[in-house]
């Protein structure tokens, strides 16, 4: 019934940027806290950024200062600018939308930073 989709993974050279997107749709109202998580291989999957209702953000340590999360409320869409890319930035990235008690996850998409 809620729709996540991410959009703009790829593969990105070291102290490139990328920005990803997620979109959210179906049945969900109201202004929702919305959050970029990442997963890398053998590894937990870590909060990279999160954006609530009343505007705050969080910031994962390793990417403050180089990652700035918005939110498009009328487009329904929040975004995840990356920038100085790093090797240990890569890794699948998640969007997460709570709703009613319920996290709604995108399938994810790969950013790969490499030379």
């Amino acid at each position: 019934q809620v729709h996540v989709v991410e959009s703009g993974g790829g593969l990105v050279q070291p102290g490139g940027s990328r920005r990803v997107s997620c979109t959210v749709s179906g049945s969900i109202f109201g202004v929702n806290p919305m959050a970029w998580y990442r997963q890398a291989p053998g590894k937990e999957r870590e909060l990279v950024a999160g954006i609530y209702p009343g505007g705050t953000t969080k910031y994962l340590d390793s990417v403050k200062g180089r990652f700035t999360i918005s939110r498009d409320k009328a487009a329904r869409t929040v975004y995840l600018q990356m920038n100085d890319l790093k090797p240990e930035d890569t890794a699948i990235y998640y969007c997460k939308v709570p709703y009613r008690g319920k996290d709604n996850w995108g399938q994810g998409i790969q950013v790969t930073v490499s030379s």
